[in-house]
């Protein structure tokens, strides 16, 4: 597991912990020989980790394959709760799903990477990989994209250098220069497209939530198969829509 820049001495039994628990969220469950097969370590050591989480409610036993507990809920809830930006935007969140019959995602920025925060389904919406907590890299779609766009350029700098441009599809941005001039555009028209560039068959567009700095707070999208989100409907519809939302709930966050 990469160890952020930030931490030179990092407390092995912690990320020993952490690799536990993301490798139970990418499996679902775990016995004790897989994870130690994992970890590569003893397998006393591995028995002891998992009986510890357990013991903490952080893991469920049963049948002798462990999987993550309910408790993270509750932590994911404390989180969640913590930004103003989630009570503003989840009612027009689920007017926009309403209004446009597509999905509809509100996500921040946290370590260099979007986070979605809320979600919510139109009548013709697609399931894609993303859900509530999803962890994506801001350059693959168009919310992290428009936030990427609206934060200092050393900020984006530093996030390139630390989190890379990997590719999701083709279509992804994997090039730094071609990024730049992208984020350039977006801060022109003051919203990001995505072109299939983070699901395959699947258009987006995103406009950021922006403080009084114009520094980016969050951001709203709107995603849809390809076939149907296109043309005006994408290009002017639905970004004029977007616009008028985002300054709706920046007002609201700068006058509490």
């Amino acid at each position: 597991m990469a160890i952020p820049p930030a931490v030179n001495r990092p407390v092995g039994t912690i990320e020993r912990a952490i690799e536990i628990m993301e490798y139970l969220k990418e499996h679902d469950t775990a016995t004790v020989s897989e994870m130690t097969a994992h970890l590569d370590c003893a397998k006393s050591t591995t028995h002891r980790y998992l009986k510890t989480l357990a013991a903490n409610s952080l893991l469920v036993e049963d049948d002798n394959e462990y999987q993550l507990g309910i408790r993270f809920l509750d932590y994911g809830e404390v989180a969640r709760n913590k930004y103003r930006l989630y009570d503003e935007a989840k009612p027009r969140v689920d007017e926009l799903a309403e209004e446009t019959e597509e999905k509809i995602w509100c996500a921040v920025e946290e370590h260099g990477r979007s986070v979605h925060i809320y979600g919510a389904q139109g009548k013709h919406s697609v399931q894609t990989y993303a859900r509530v907590g999803h962890r994506n890299y801001l350059h693959q779609h168009a919310a992290g994209k428009a936030i990427l766009a609206h934060l200092p350029d050393s900020q984006i700098t530093e996030t390139i250098d630390r989190h890379g441009l990997p590719g999701r599809t083709p279509q992804t941005i994997t090039d730094r220069d071609e990024l730049w001039e992208e984020i350039e555009t977006i801060r022109d028209r003051g919203y990001a497209f995505n072109f299939q560039e983070s699901v395959e068959g699947l258009h987006a567009v995103g406009a950021p939530i922006t403080d009084e700095n114009d520094v980016a707070i969050g951001a709203i999208s709107v995603s849809g198969p390809a076939s149907r989100l296109e043309g005006p409907i994408l290009r002017d519809e639905l970004p004029t829509l977007l616009l008028g939302v985002v300054n709706e709930i920046g007002i609201n966050m700068a006058h509490p």
